[in-house]
C-alpha cells in the first residue's frame, strides 16, 4: 500500500507542479527578475522553494494574496511570527500612532520597562533584554551563558535550528551519510564559512535522549545546552515524558545553563509559552516572532544572576534598533490585547477541532500519517509513528508531504513551504478558514487513495 501511495504522489506533483506554474507566471517573472539582483532571487534563502515562490502583494486578517491574483488562506502566517494575524486593527492602530511620536530614538524609549514587565510575567523571567530577531536572541543568550560560567563549549541537538550565527550552524540538516551514529552524532557544519574549529565547541546529542545528554555534560566543560522545549524545526516533535525534567535536571547538576529556545514556540504555545506549557524554567530564554505581531522583534531573558552580567559590564549587549520605540509599540498591543489568554484559548481549541477532523481523515482513508498539535500550531507528519528525534524526521515520508503541500497551495491554502515546518492557527482565523482546510486535505487524501 506504501508504495503504490509513494506513486501516486509523485503523479500529484507532477500534474500540480504544471498546475502551479500557470497559476503563478507572474510570481516567476517577479523571481527572476529579482535573481538578477538577490541570490536566489530571496531576501531569505528560506523564502526560496522550488520551481519558484508565491511573490504576495497583500495580507489582511488570514489571507493573502500574490502577484498573480491568486488569493489563500494563510497558514503559514509568518513561519509562526503573526499568531496576531495580518494588520490586526488594533496592532495597526498602535503602529500609526507611534509613527506620529517618532521611530528611533537611540535613547530608552517610555514603552520599553512596560513591555518588559509583560515578558516577565508570561515567562516567569527575572530580565529580559531586547534584540531585533531570533538569531541575535540565541546568540546573545550564548555570549551570557559563556561570560557567567567562564566555559566556551556549547551543547545543541541534532536536527535544531537556532539562527544562522556560527555557533548553531552545526547539525541543522545533516546528511545521514556524515551525521555519524544515531546515539553519538557527529558535529556536521551546516554551511561553508564558519570557523573551521566551530564542530570543537558545538557537541550534538540526539533530542529526547537525557542519557546522552547527561555523558555529554558530566565532563563539566559546558556552557550551554540550548534546546527548543519541543523542537520544530522538523515539523512539531514533542519531548516524551520527562525528557525535559531530566533535562533541568542534569543542566542543574554539572552547572551547565539550560537555554530555552522559544523563538518558534513562544506564545504560539499558550500564554506562557512552552515553558508555561510543559512547566520546566531554563535559565534563560530566547524569544521573537510571535512576540513583534509582524515587526523584527526578539528577546532573550533569565534569572537575575545571569542578566546581572550585562548589568555589572562582564558580557555586553548592543544594538542601535533594540527596543526601538515602533516595535516596542506593537509587541505591547500584541502581549496586552490581542493575544490574551482568551483569545489564544480560542485559536488553540479551534486548531484541537481542525486536528481532530484531519485525524479522521487520516483513518477513514488509512493514510500513513498523524497529526501534531502544540498550541495553535500543527502539522500532518507522514509517518504512522511519532518522531522522537532527527533521525526519526528523516525516515518520514517527504514524497508525500511535498505532493499534499502542492495540492493545498493550488486550492488555496498556503501551508510553511518547507516540510519541516508547521501551521499556525492566528487569532485573526476563522471556523471557515479551518473548514477549507480540511475540505483540502480531504479530497487530497481522496486523490491520494484513488
Amino acid at each position: 500500500m506504501s508504495g503504490d501511495l509513494k506513486t501516486k504522489a509523485l503523479e500529484i506533483t507532477e500534474s500540480e507542479s504544471v498546475l502551479y506554474s500557470q497559476r503563478t507566471q507572474k510570481s516567476s517573472e517577479h523571481t527572476a527578475r529579482a535573481a538578477k539582483v538577490l541570490p536566489m532571487g530571496v531576501p531569505s534563502s528560506f523564502q526560496f522553494y522550488d520551481p519558484h515562490p508565491v511573490v504576495a502583494t497583500q495580507a489582511q486578517g488570514s489571507w493573502l494574496e500574490d502577484v498573480d491574483g491568486n488569493h489563500y488562506v494563510d497558514f503559514n502566517m509568518g513561519y509562526g511570527a503573526l499568531l496576531a494575524g495580518h494588520c490586526h486593527p488594533l496592532l495597526k492602530k498602535a503602529i500609526i500612532e507611534q509613527l506620529e511620536l517618532g521611530t528611533l530614538f537611540v535613547t530608552p524609549c517610555d514603552t520599553n520597562a512596560e513591555v518588559a514587565e509583560l515578558l516577565c510575567e508570561r515567562f516567569g523571567m527575572d530580565m529580559f533584554r531586547f534584540t531585533n530577531s531570533g538569531t541575535e536572541s540565541t546568540h546573545d543568550a550564548i555570549r551570557v551563558a559563556r561570560g557567567f560560567t567562564g566555559r566556551h563549549k556549547i551543547v545543541k541537538v541534532e536536527g535544531g535550528y537556532h539562527g544562522h550565527h556560527d555557533d548553531v550552524l552545526v547539525s541543522m540538516k545533516p546528511s545521514l551519510d556524515v551525521a555519524g551514529p544515531a546515539d553519538h552524532p557527529f558535529s556536521v557544519p551546516a554551511s561553508m564559512g564558519l570557523d573551521p574549529h566551530i564542530a570543537d565547541i558545538t557537541t550534538v546529542v540526539p533530542y529526547n535522549d537525557a542519557d546522552a545528554l547527561d555523558e555529554v555534560l558530566s565532563t563539566g566543560e559546558y556552557a550551554a545546552f540550548i534546546v527548543e522545549p519541543a523542537m520544530e524545526n522538523i515539523g512539531i516533535c514533542l519531548p516524551q515524558d520527562g525528557y525535559l525534567e531530566r533535562v533541568r535536571e542534569i543542566t542543574r547538576k554539572t552547572g551547565t545553563v539550560l537555554i530555552f529556545d522559544e523563538v518558534k514556540t513562544g506564545i504560539t504555545s499558550g500564554w506562557g509559552g512552552a515553558t508555561g506549557h510543559f512547566g520546566v524554567q531554563p535559565d534563560l530564554i530566547c524569544l521573537a516572532k510571535s512576540i513583534g505581531g509582524g515587526l523584527p522583534l526578539g528577546a532573550f531573558g533569565g534569572k537575575r544572576e545571569l542578566m546581572e552580567t550585562i548589568t555589572n559590564g562582564d558580557v555586553l549587549h548592543l544594538g542601535t534598533y533594540n527596543g526601538n520605540p515602533l516595535v516596542m509599540a506593537a509587541s505591547r498591543v500584541v502581549l496586552r490585547d490581542i493575544c490574551t489568554k482568551d483569545a489564544l484559548d480560542v485559536a488553540i481549541a479551534r486548531n484541537r477541532s481542525m486536528l481532530s477532523r484531519m485525524s479522521e481523515i487520516i483513518a477513514k482513508y488509512k493514510l500513513p500519517a498523524h497529526t501534531v498539535q502544540l498550541g495553535a500550531k500543527g502539522c500532518i507528519t507522514w509517518s504512522t509513528t511519532a518522531v522522537k528525534n532527527y533521525r526519526d524526521y528523516k525516515a518520514t515520508d517527504f514524497d508525500i508531504a511535498y505532493a499534499q503541500w502542492l495540492w493545498g497551495i493550488n486550492r488555496g491554502i498556503l501551508l510553511p513551504p518547507g516540510l519541516d515546518e508547521q501551521w499556525l492557527v492566528s487569532v485573526q482565523h476563522t471556523d471557515e478558514d479551518c473548514d477549507v482546510n480540511v475540505d483540502v486535505f480531504e479530497s487530497f487524501a481522496v486523490e491520494l487513495t484513488s
